[in-house]
């Protein structure tokens, strides 16, 4: 193997360029994966300008998902071996040529999809099993609105909570394009936020069971009012921003559960239990085509400039990747 690789090299105030860098170091319970495919996630956004640094020990090269063929195995790698198809979930590292990551965080790639498909998904879907259906225990009949319905949690949210039988999903968007979108993932009430107000909608409507939302600010104490009793509202994200004056008697009045987490530090075993349950649960319908990546763009990985740029633009639809 080469001790040296192709990687995305991040300067402060200078654009991204691909350079050579090492290529990383194997443990025990680790595998090597060649990629050939890794998504883009507006957390890549917030560590490049400084506020969201990879927790200790991860490769401080971009990049949460890939996907990609396994070409070294450490030393008690049991499930995994050369070879084999595989996307991953990681703490860092995806731009680049080669990536080191626990066993526990890989997914054997569907006969159905490409390896450009594979990556875009291993970062939604276990970001949307971790909060809605183990944090939020989200349950067959119950109502769901989820705040950014055409990004790509928000698209995998959608498909994979009317698999598993939601009554209701409303969803938020900036356009009548996205709306009709989010309406083609399997959302039953899309909602133009330019031009209505979700609070009213969803409310009116019964209220949601469960909220899944990464805009924060204002839409906390809309979130609130828009819960219906016994609630469960879940944050990943403060886009709008994380500080906010709120009335919290909704909150005992209607017995709420105001809640948030994030998947990046989690330790490794915390992943895998994850992993294990989207393969268990939803992977079989990934395999079946029901439930499918949304990609909006694929840029090589040479333009991984041009592709950040179109991310913080948030006129996209789905995932943007980078192709090796």
């Amino acid at each position: 193997m080469p001790s040296q690789m192709k990687a995305i090299i991040a300067e402060d105030g200078k654009p991204l360029r691909l350079g050579d860098v090492d290529r990383p170091e194997l443990g025990p319970h680790d595998v090597l994966v060649k990629v050939a495919a890794a998504g883009l996630n507006r957390a890549d956004l917030v560590q490049r300008a400084g506020h969201y640094p990879p927790p200790p020990g991860a490769s401080t090269i971009m990049g949460l998902e890939c996907a990609g063929t396994i070409a070294e195995v450490g030393s008690k790698v049991t499930k995994w071996k050369e070879g084999d198809k595989v996307c991953a979930l990681l703490a860092g590292g995806g731009y680049a040529e080669f990536c080191a990551v626990d066993e526990g965080s890989l997914l054997p790639i569907p006969d159905n999809l490409s390896m450009v498909e594979a990556a875009a998904l291993p970062e939604a879907m276990m970001t949307v099993y971790a909060n809605l259906f183990m944090r939020c225990a989200f349950a067959e009949g119950e109502s769901l609105l989820m705040h950014g319905g055409t990004s790509g949690i928000g698209s995998m949210a959608i498909q994979m909570a009317k698999s598993a039988g939601a009554s209701e999903i409303w969803t938020t968007a900036g356009s009548d394009e996205k709306c009709e979108a989010a309406r083609g993932f399997g959302a039953t009430r899309p909602i133009n936020y330019k031009t209505e107000d979700f609070e009213d909608v969803v409310r009116d409507g019964g209220g949601a069971d469960v909220i899944f939302d990464m805009v924060g600010g204002d839409y906390v104490q809309k979130n609130i009012s828009a819960a219906k009793i016994n609630g469960r509202i879940c944050n990943i994200a403060y886009l709008n921003g994380p500080k906010v004056e709120l009335n919290l008697m909704p909150i005992m009045l209607k017995r709420l559960i105001l809640t948030g987490t994030t998947l990046r530090a989690r330790p490794v075993a915390e992943k895998a239990d994850i992993r294990e349950a989207v393969e268990r649960r939803f992977w079989p319908e990934v395999a079946a085509g029901k439930i499918v990546p949304v990609i909006d763009t694929v840029y090589p990985i040479a333009e991984a400039e041009a592709a950040q740029a179109a991310m913080s633009k948030g006129g996209h639809i789905g995932k943007i990747l980078l192709e090796m």
